[in-house]
């Protein structure tokens, strides 16, 4: 029998002020045994990480515990003073938060915030800190720790940062650690490092860990059981081999077949169509009942109760509520294809040895000492009506092409044709033009739009750059873009805070619309998104292509949506294209050292799936820097001896699939 750790019980949590109460947590039950993970799993909104904040006792201000009990170890948290709940966070338990670098001091030392953690919970080590400091760092896998304890945050790499967070989660020697979205924002590679790193430390440690996460192939990989949240209530738990084979309520199906994938290629992705209630909503039925596609008229007069089905499994559904009704299956639906695509061979864009390079600058007289080869000399093709995506891990150099092409960054080198214009060679008012054939989608919407605009004024800006239309018509045609991204047209007259993050997207889409362009670069536009919200951009993408012949070049590093989306592939490392073909050449069956590791580091949502990750150690070299020889051969499990000394001609795989290593010349 499994010890408990960790007994949460009807937990209620609001914000604001007690006439406008927001329930962001409402009646939530957990148990954590010792040595598990759990996985608490849901869209963003749904108060996953509110959950947290109110068992570590770390609300806003406006925040408050209405009733419940959070038992921890034998301890009642919520009956102690802050003085000694101080004792327990970051010492018994731990907490990773989701951005390491909002988390960490810019102005200190990384060897120092942890010396606080240690210091402050770890009293027995008084005089040997920075012998503990430096153990640490070597526990979580940082290299060199002596040296790099004296470095500054900025120094450090993404996955590097959120390793220092984990060592400061365990200075106090934690029998829980709180890992909230630990592995979001990291490149695949760096993700499989991650989880392998909290996997080693808990069978060592005998901790627990509680994974906040809204991606299932991480939860397949990781978690031992699972809770799925929404509107601020536990709607299902199970353990996680049960879940991944039949999951009980209808948001989890949803959430299932929302996910990307080569087989679902020429269907439309499944959607929850609407999003989140509001939470500060007074409830009538189930709060799941607006967006479910199985529900009946029951589900809006009645609240459904919990529903224990066996000693691990439960459901808040009404679909398993009485003895005599059957648990409902997923509903057959009609396949929804999309349009056919109308392929051709003639390209719309020929990028030829395209080189951005950023000078480095010393001294009073600014004198260049060398150069950062961001992008390094790259060919790539993409045919009109088409996707390209291009992969690789962040500081490779994806971003960069992008606005290379577009002209964003003048290249140092190289020639970018669209159709029969040079780009290169354009400028003034013939570049400004051209600009209207070639838009771009950025990672976070919120940050591309002006928040002191109408959406209106900000979809009909381009349009007015470029001269087009009179002030009706683009009126007109605001309203016609919106009603084509799935918005209503009154969305013109609100502001960008106004929306959900998808809807957001959604905006950015219409905008490089507005100008009627025949190529656009989608810098991650899904990468911040929910999955399920992801397919409601995918499928949007995928319709607007078909409809309006488009060309993407898609920047992302989810194979599962590249394998979805995409018609080609390059993957990109360190400012070069490594390998590139058709789709399922690359992905089925890739040439390339890098290809194989990216692929094998993949989550996927089946925790009986066996798979061998390709560990690459280290991180990529500096750019201003690069290796001799293939850039990769630092990092690569299969690198000889003519690796460091000359960089890899291109080798002709097929007609279409190219890959630059001497492992296959």
């Amino acid at each position: 029998m499994s010890e408990t750790l960790l007994t949460i019980a009807n937990l209620k949590t609001r914000l604001g002020d007690a006439q406008h109460p927001i329930r962001v947590v409402d009646g939530v039950d957990i148990t954590i045994n010792k040595g598990e993970t759990f996985a608490l799993l849901g869209e963003s909104g749904c108060g996953k990480s509110m959950t947290a904040l109110s068992m570590m006792r770390l609300l806003p201000p406006s925040g408050r515990v209405i009733k419940g009990r959070v038992e921890f170890a034998g301890i009642n948290l919520l009956s102690l003073s802050e003085r000694e709940m101080r004792g327990v966070r970051g010492g018994s338990m731990g907490m990773i938060f989701q951005e390491p670098m909002t988390s960490l001091n810019p102005v200190l030392r990384i060897g120092e915030q942890i010396a606080e953690s240690v210091r402050l919970h770890d009293k027995q080590l008084r005089g040997a800190v920075d012998d503990r400091v430096v153990a640490l760092l070597d526990a979580v896998g940082i290299p060199d720790p002596t040296r790099r304890a004296r470095e500054y945050p900025h120094q450090l790499s993404g996955g590097m940062k959120q390793r220092v967070m984990i060592a400061m989660a365990l200075a106090g020697r934690p029998k829980l650690l709180i890992a909230d979205e630990p592995t979001t924002a990291l490149d695949v590679t760096i993700q499989a490092q991650v989880l392998k790193l909290l996997k080693g430390l808990q069978q060592e440690t005998d901790m627990a860990i509680l994974l906040i996460t809204h991606d299932l192939g991480v939860v397949a990989e990781t978690a031992d059981r699972l809770a799925v949240m929404y509107a601020g209530q536990i709607v299902e738990t199970a353990e996680v081999d049960g879940f991944f084979k039949g999951p009980k309520h209808p948001y989890s199906r949803k959430l299932f077949d929302s996910l990307p994938d080569s087989r679902k290629r020429d269907e439309k992705l499944a959607v929850i169509e609407g999003s989140v209630p509001s939470l500060d909503s007074y409830f009538k039925g189930c709060r799941f009942t607006g967006r479910c596609d199985v529900s009946s008229d029951r589900c809006h007069r009645e609240i459904p109760k919990w529903r224990q089905l066996d000693e691990q499994t439960g459901v808040r559904c009404l679909l398993y509520a009485y003895d005599a009704m059957l648990p409902g299956e997923k509903k057959e639906q009609d396949t929804v294809l999309h349009s056919p695509r109308r392929l051709t061979q003639e390209n719309l864009l020929n990028v030829q040895n395209l080189k951005v390079h950023f000078p480095i600058q010393k001294g009073i007289f600014k004198r260049v000492v060398g150069y950062v080869r961001a992008v390094d000399g790259i060919d790539l093709s993409i045919p009109k009506g088409t996707t390209l995506a291009l992969v690789g891990e962040s500081g490779c150099g994806k971003t960069t092409v992008g606005k290379g092409i577009l002209q964003l960054i003048r290249p140092t080198d190289g020639r970018v044709q669209l159709e029969e214009d040079e780009l290169t060679l354009l400028k003034g008012e013939a570049l400004r033009r051209r600009r209207a054939d070639m838009q771009i989608i950025f990672q976070d919407p919120m940050s591309s739009m002006n928040p002191r605009m109408l959406v209106g004024n900000i979809i009909a800006e381009g349009m007015q750059a470029q001269r087009m239309y009179n002030r009706q018509q683009r009126e007109n045609r605001v309203s016609e873009l919106l009603q084509q991204v799935g918005l209503s047209a009154d969305a013109a007259k609100r502001y960008p805070h106004e929306f959900s993050g998808g809807q957001r997207q959604r905006i950015c889409v219409a905008r490089a619309l507005a100008v009627e362009p025949r190529l656009i670069v989608c810098d991650e536009p899904t990468s911040a998104l929910d999955v399920s919200v992801q397919a409601q951009i995918l499928n949007l993408l995928k319709q607007l292509q078909n409809e309006l012949d488009l060309s993407y070049l898609f920047i992302t590093h989810n194979i599962s949506v590249v394998s979805y989306l995409a018609d080609q592939v390059a993957v990109m490392y360190l400012g070069r294209i490594v390998e590139k073909g058709n789709v399922d050449e690359v992905l089925k069956n890739p040439a390339h050292p890098y290809t194989q590791a990216l692929l094998s580091a993949v989550p996927v949502p089946d925790p009986n799936h066996q798979s061998s990750i390709i560990q690459l150690e280290g991180d990529m070299p500096s750019p201003a820097n690069p290796p001799s020889g293939c850039h990769f051969h630092p990092r690569c499990p299969a690198a000889k001896k003519n690796c460091a000394t000359e960089y890899p001609h291109e080798t002709q795989l097929s007609d279409s699939h190219h890959v630059n290593c001497w492992l296959v010349t």
